[in-house]
């Protein structure tokens, strides 16, 4: 069975705070695939990047003073051009999730994963990793297509790293 993981497909990372146009221009992409995977029967998990009102005097909030994704602001929420209905949706307060890791896992029948979303160079390394590490086992892929970095570059990078780490790039 193959899990769809949308990782952080929030406004603030699209259009919002920290938004990119590489970004905006995979929102198409990500919604179809998300449809076909809900159409074939996968499941859907989505991670939402959270943080709260102190976000500015955390460790990262201190590397990166760029307020976004607190919870219940609209640059929190997931884009409304996606559909969520039905999904599990993953709180996360820093990069990757154990807990996205850990629901995986929890399914004996799933031997894939594919993940998508924001930003390839930090949150969606990040899970790709730990799923990896939690599931060695099973096929990961990451599909550049449906996955947008801080930059251009950086997205390259990072494909370049997962594929280091027997990551399947579609």
């Amino acid at each position: 069975m193959k899990v769809l993981a949308v990782i952080d497909m929030q406004n603030d990372f699209i259009d919002g705070a920290l938004g990119t146009a590489e970004a905006v221009a995979i929102v198409p992409a990500v919604a179809e695939k998300i449809k076909e995977a809900k159409a074939s029967g996968c499941d859907v998990v989505f991670t939402r990047d959270t943080h709260e009102e102190n976000y500015l005097s955390t460790m990262e909030g201190k590397k990166l003073p760029v307020v976004h994704c607190v919870r219940g602001t609209k640059g929190w929420e997931l884009s409304d051009k996606l559909d969520s209905i039905g999904c599990t949706i993953i709180n996360k307060p820093t990069f990757g999730s154990y807990e996205l890791a850990e629901f995986i896992a929890a399914d004996p029948r799933v031997d894939e994963v594919e993940i998508i979303g924001l930003c390839t160079d930090i949150c969606v390394i990040s899970n790709a990793m730990l799923i990896k590490a939690k599931l060695p086992e099973i096929k990961i892929t990451v599909d550049p297509a449906c996955c947008a970095g801080v930059t251009p570059q950086s997205h390259l990078n990072a494909l370049e790293a997962m594929k280091m780490c027997h990551i399947d790039i579609l």
